[in-house]
């Protein structure tokens, strides 16, 4: 095990992973997963009050995309969680008119008992949820109550009827009033998550209801700041004292999720931006980077809990497409955060949930994963494959009917489980209230009136190929992948009618520089092109640092690429191998790099001279990434006292290294170096390769954008500075050769 691979409590360690085992479907904790009972049938048209029994569908209207979320204010917009005015105004409209499927989407919450206005609520004073060997759990009361209250707000927005406002008001007062604490195990965490960001919306569907007292309302904002909030908060800066990638991704996603919407309820834009900057920016597996752990060529997003079971990993995304729709309503764009990682990482879910032909499902690439806890899980789950969760009409309208993309297999899950029902449509236990449901009702959208032309599109250059990945235009048929050796064009087709996956490897590509588009055939005709992607095949010098400057603090970048580097903390200069070098102490100076130095390369060179003046373990010659969950380092010595050289997406226990089998020389200097030439790594010292791996599945590039590029610094807080000197440091676009890396001593 790994220096780092500790947990601060077994206790913790041996409850975080265990939830209800008997959920139908797996919940944010469970330990077991098993397949949710179907969704629910399409359900004989009812009437609802003031609305005559028909199915006749109302003729669609294409609408324009929208390319961007409402404008940011420091006010809040409300209602303005899962859903506006101008939502519940087409709700109104679609339900009116006998709109399928909108018609279908009502009738399902109308037969829903928690739609009632027999029901009655049961405020507890404290909710556990887990074994704390004191009290029974008695969270599905909470869960059951949430959906009532939430079913009963959406038939008073859509319909006007206020007993059903009366009802939803009731059940918030009753629990305003009473819940005083959360218990239980380390389970009580998904509660405070789940339910609290459940409970946050209908509230604020409420909220503009003349008869909830501002006094109510109040009471109601003082609980979720007082008992949920704190242990949301809590959750994600200390993750139950454990190392902050033990916890699978949808702990931190309901937990953001539940902040987010407390925010918003709560008037507070400070737990509001808290939310947004985890989900950008976090440490743990809820940050959409981490969740969306690795991204295969077409934009197939594997998902951190895909080698685990398929309730869990389609919880992911029944808990991140809230949290973007949230954000949207107030003027944020997680969901096109990242070129779309979480467009990514759904229709990869979607994918691998989906019957292909017969009994078969797809198939999706996947790469081995890795965990804290000593997971190794070397291929997808089939635990609870196929498993259904209403989550997908919220993504399919967004991506497709908001902005004119492609998610074919998005769109082809909404499409099986339509109409999606809310809690108690599928089954009575927990895992059927993880989501609020009801998405083909809520969420879905007239037809775009026109494909958006293809966008993101990104070329990776690896052993002479050049990898393509876009996203595609909602109407397209097919595709064509345009190249040219001048920016701007003129172009030359290289592939024509392509169609799944939105992919294209451009191969036997002699050295040099090529620009690619791409277009999209739809019924309209041909679209516009896509941005412009570069792909640079030819060996090339990125960054190198020749340390001569000799005084100042900045390091010059004689590649021409600009990438100057920053002397900190008082990093000096000394003599060097040739000329100067960088001098540093081992106690706090290190150099600066650019940020995104390597975020489009995958073949890739990094050498230097370096010159040790102590024996530390796991003091760094460079360490590229955004913290400890996403890095590229290469250490002079590691446990063993060997140099290493490792890359990870997730934290320590997921590297994938290369181990040298000869030590570092202490005060003389030596030439280290690192190759990634496709899935071979090697390392050499002193111009010998000392240590190879065959298998490396991760390239810079995956590490995304890097904002902490450091020389003689770890992105672990306890590891040393690196003591001695650095000299000649560069960075190659692609991978040298033996006798090339030979020839740079």
């Amino acid at each position: 095990m790994s220096r780092r691979n500790f947990i601060s409590s077994l206790g913790v360690l041996l409850l975080a992973g265990c939830g209800d085992g008997g959920n139908i479907l797996a919940t944010g904790g469970g330990s077991s997963a098993t397949t949710i009972m179907p969704g629910p049938a399409t359900t004989a048209v009812t009437a609802a009050p003031g609305v005559p029994a028909t199915s006749n569908q109302t003729p669609a209207t294409p609408t324009p995309p929208e390319t961007t979320p409402a404008p940011v204010s420091n006010a809040f917009i409300h209602p303005g969680l899962l859903h506006t005015q101008a939502d519940f105004d087409r709700m109104s409209q679609k339900v009116n008119a006998k709109a399928a499927p909108w018609i279908s989407g009502w009738n399902v919450l109308i037969t829903n008992g928690h739609a009632s206005l027999s029901y009655r609520p049961r405020p507890q004073a404290v909710i556990y949820r887990g074994n704390d060997h004191v009290h029974a759990q008695n969270y599905p009361i909470l869960y059951n109550d949430i959906a009532a209250a939430y079913a009963c707000a959406l038939r008073w927005k859509i319909s006007g009827d206020t007993a059903y406002a009366d009802k939803a008001v009731t059940i918030l007062n009753a629990w305003s009033s009473t819940l005083t604490g959360i218990g239980g195990d380390t389970n009580g965490d998904l509660v405070a998550g789940l339910q609290g960001y459940q409970f946050a919306n209908a509230a604020e569907i409420m909220r503009s209801y003349s008869a909830w007292s501002a006094a109510d309302l109040a009471s109601f904002q003082n609980m979720m700041r007082t008992v949920f909030y704190p242990i949301n908060h809590d959750f994600l800066i200390r993750h139950n004292n454990t190392e902050v990638t033990h916890y699978w991704a949808n702990w931190d996603l309901c937990n953001m999720a539940s902040i987010m919407a407390i925010g918003v309820l709560c008037d507070d834009r400070a737990m509001f931006n808290e939310a947004v900057d985890y989900f950008k920016h976090g440490a743990g597996n809820g940050a959409v980077s981490q969740a969306v752990y690795y991204m295969h060529p077409g934009y197939l997003g594997q998902w951190q809990e895909t080698g685990r079971d398929q309730g869990h990993n389609t919880l992911g995304i029944a808990l991140m497409g809230p949290i973007c729709e949230m954000a949207w309503n107030q003027g944020v764009d997680l969901y096109g955060y990242d070129n779309n990682r979480f467009l990514a990482g759904a229709e990869y879910v979607a994918k691998a949930n989906l019957i292909e032909s017969g009994n078969t499902f797809y198939t999706v690439p996947y790469v081995t994963y890795n965990n804290i806890d000593g997971v190794n899980q070397t291929a997808l789950s089939a635990v609870g494959q196929g498993n259904v969760r209403p989550a997908w009409a919220l993504v399919y309208n967004h991506y497709v009917n908001r902005r004119g993309l492609a998610a074919p297999y998005s769109k082809k899950f909404a499409a099986l489980i339509q109409p999606e029902g809310g809690g108690g449509n599928y089954g009575p236990n927990s895992g059927g209230y993880d989501q609020l449901g009801y998405g083909t009702l809520t969420c879905t959208r007239d037809p775009i009136a026109s494909g958006a032309a293809p966008s993101g599109l990104t070329a990776i250059a690896s052993l002479g190929q050049v990898i393509l990945s876009w996203w595609g235009s909602a109407y397209a048929s097919s595709y064509d992948v345009k190249r040219g050796t001048t920016a701007g064009g003129p172009y030359t087709t290289v592939a024509a009618g392509v169609t799944d996956l939105l992919t294209y490897t451009d191969s036997g590509l002699a050295a040099g520089i090529y620009y690619y588009v791409v277009t999209a055939v739809t019924p309209s005709g041909v679209t516009s092109a896509s941005n412009e992607a570069t792909a640079i095949t030819a060996v090339q010098l990125q960054t190198y640092l020749a340390f001569d400057d000799g005084s100042g603090a900045t390091a010059a970048d004689s590649s021409g690429k600009g990438h100057a580097g920053t002397l900190t903390n008082g990093a000096t200069w000394g003599a060097g191998k040739k000329g100067s070098a960088v001098s540093l102490n081992g106690s706090n100076s290190y150099v600066s790099l650019p940020a995104d130095i390597v975020a489009d390369i995958s073949d890739i060179t990094i050498a230097a001279w370096v010159y040790w003046n102590a024996s530390q373990k796991w003091a760094r010659v460079f360490d590229f990434g955004t913290g400890t969950g996403h890095y590229m380092m290469l250490t002079t010595r590691n446990g063993s006292g060997f140099p290493r050289f490792a890359m990870t997406l997730n934290g320590g226990s997921g590297e994938q290294g290369i181990d040298s089998n000869t030590a570092m020389p202490i005060g003389q200097w030596a030439h280290v170096a690192i190759t990634l030439s496709g899935n071979v790594g090697t390392l050499y010292v002193n111009g010998n390769a000392v240590g190879t791996n065959t298998a490396m599945v991760l390239a810079p590039f995956h590490l995304g954008s890097t904002s902490q590029n450091w020389i003689g610094r770890s992105q672990f807080a306890n590891d040393p500075y690196f003591d001695g000197l650095v000299d000649e440091f560069r960075i190659y676009r692609g991978a040298l050769s033996a006798a090339e890396i030979a020839a740079l001593m």
